[in-house]
Order: C-alpha cells, then structure tokens, then sequence
C-alpha cells in the first residue's frame, strides 16, 4: 500500500513540475475572456451593437429591461449551462477512463427527450393530463425523464462496480428510449418543431428563476466533486491502485455518477441537449494546462462555460434578428475541434 501512495503521490507531484502555463495565471486569463464574453452577451441582440452601447451608456426603463432582465440572464445562465457541462464531462472522462466520454452517456438526453414528448402528447390527451403536464412543466418534464434514464442504466448495468457494463448499458438505454419517443411522435408530428427546438438546445428562454438555479445547482455539483478529485486522481492509475489506497470504488463511483446525472438533468431541463460541450472543454483544458483532478474540475467549467457563451453569442450574431439553436453551433465547433484533434494524432503517429 505505501508503494501504491508513493506511485499516486509522484503522478500528483509530475503535473504539478509539467512546463505549462501557472495555473492562477491561466485561470486570470480564462476568467478575463469570460468577462469579455458577458459584455459581449450585453451588446449583442437584435439591435446594433452601437444601440446596445448607447443604451448600456444612457439607460431608460424600457432599454434596462432589456439588457438587466433579458440578455444578462440569459448570458449568465448559458455560462452556467456551459460550466456544468464541462465539470459532468471532467467527470465522466475520469470515471470511464476514457477521453471520449460525454455527460450524456448515461442516457440523460434521451430521457429529457422522451419526458417532454409525454408531457406534450399528455397536455392534449385530456383535462386531467393538461393539469398535470402543466403543473410538471416542460422542464420537469425532461427532468424526470433524465432521471428514469439514469436509474434504468444503473438497474441495466446492475450497479457502478463495471464500467464497461454501464458505458453499454446507457447506450443502449439512449436508443430504445430515443427509438420510443419517435414512435410516440407518429401519433402527433406536429409536435416534431417543438421537440426539435429541445434537441437542438436554446438558451433563448433562460431567466433570472433558471439562471438561479443553475448557480445553485454548479455549487451543489463542485463542491463534492472537488473533494473527491483525489479518487478520480487515483483512478488514472488502475483500479487496483484505487483499492490499495483504501478507497471505495463502487461508492466512489456512485457519487461521482450522481453529481454527472444532476448536472445533465438540470442543463437538459434548462435548455434542451447541447452537445460537445461537455467533450470538448475536458480537452481545452488538458491541452493548455497541465493539471491533477482538483484543478482540472475547476478549469473545465471555465472553459465550458466561455465555450457556450461564445457559441451563444455566435448564435445570436450570425443571422440577426433571429438565431440559430446554440446546439446546433457548438455541434458545429465540436466537432471540427474533434476532427482536428484526430488529424493532429494521425500525423504524428
């Protein structure tokens, strides 16, 4: 067991000797691009961004409601969307192992999918459905939905003691639900446009109420997951080193696997599914700074949450007045990064 923590001790000791960037200096450089994003987030709409100077600059009752109640919420809370994507995906890359893994992998965004397409069938079906779907809401809805998700892929991978039967159960959890919500969607195609802006994610309908509990929920989220980054530093090493240093891998898991669950079940309840967020900013991360766990769940949220503000802003610039669904561009980002990544492997291999 010593040699097994003198082993964890002198991988923990090599990240912090890498010859990257100090990590307070990389994070004063991460947080100022964050806080030129928000001014942009601020500046960006409909109007000019000259009007939005001048009413930034010179305010009345009817330009602060839309700056102070419209578009700093909305920046706000896709900050938050974008950080807790890239701490469940932080998390997720550590516990399978694997720098391919994504927060949805559970099959949360299938479940969201499938909660809102009852609860939009339900609202029509009769009086007591619509009370019902009403009262649960759209948001709800796809809350409860992740949810049933993630505990048919605990229930189909029987625990968190394998992580190879859980990586396969929640895939094939993701496809019979996905394959079940468009079944239900032959009864009623009309609601195809509905469910299509939840698939492609918006961050258009963020306010201060969803704003604030996104906060409280990233809190609720980093907090535990940086006081178990130490098991996840372990992790790296081989399960058997895990269990030599006297940690609880199944619980470790289970913990780790709950705080990926909550925080994908809030984003999807939120804004719908965004995709690659959660993949690429782990990757952002690791790629300019050399970090252990504990950092690395704290530079990953920065750089999810510049990366959906920055695909947020695209979102609104690119075709004004109207806007392209901000899953749709961070696909797009994601995805050439990804493509780019494989390139660069290839060609030094």
């Amino acid at each position: 067991m010593s040699a097994a923590r003198s082993t964890f001790v002198a991988a923990i000791a090599a990240d912090a000797d890498a010859g990257r960037p100090p990590i307070v200096r990389w994070f004063g450089v991460c947080i100022a691009v964050t806080l030129l994003l928000i001014l942009g987030g601020l500046l960006i709409g409909t109007t000019s961004v000259s009007t939005s100077i001048h009413w930034l600059l010179a305010p009345n009752s009817q330009t602060a409601l839309v700056l102070w109640q419209i578009r700093l919420p909305r920046t706000i809370g896709a900050w938050c969307v974008g950080a807790l994507l890239g701490l469940a995906g932080a998390i997720a890359q550590g516990v399978f192992r694997n720098p391919l893994a994504e927060p949805y992998l559970l099959g949360t965004a299938s479940g969201a999918a499938l909660g809102v397409t009852v609860a939009l069938l339900a609202s029509g079906a009769s009086i007591g459905a619509l009370a019902w779907a009403t009262q649960l809401g759209l948001t709800g809805a796809a809350v409860v939905g992740a949810a049933v998700a993630i505990v048919l892929t605990l229930a189909l991978a029987r625990g968190v003691v394998q992580t190879s039967s859980l990586l396969l159960s929640g895939i094939v959890v993701g496809f019979v639900l996905t394959a079940i919500t468009s079944l239900l969607l032959l009864a009623k195609p009309q609601l195809w446009r509905t469910l299509q802006v939840f698939l492609l994610g918006t961050t258009g309908f963020l306010g201060w109420r969803a704003t604030g509990l996104l906060a409280v929920v990233l809190l609720v989220c980093a907090l535990p997951a940086t006081l178990l980054s130490r098991g996840l530093d372990a992790l790296t090493l081989g399960e058997d080193t895990a269990r030599s240093l006297g940690l609880s891998l199944p619980m470790l898991r289970l913990a780790l696997l709950g705080i990926v669950a909550l925080a994908t079940a809030a984003v999807v309840g939120e804004v719908g599914v965004v995709g690659f967020v959660g993949l690429v900013a782990p990757h952002l991360a690791r790629e300019t700074l050399s970090v252990n766990h504990r950092h690395l769940l704290i530079a990953s949220p920065l750089c999810g949450g510049a990366l959906l503000l920055a695909a947020d802003l695209v979102s609104r610039w690119i075709v004004r007045p109207a806007e392209l669904p901000v899953g749709a561009v961070t696909a797009c980002v994601g995805g050439a990064y990804l493509a780019f990544l494989l390139w660069r492997r290839t060609r030094d291999a």
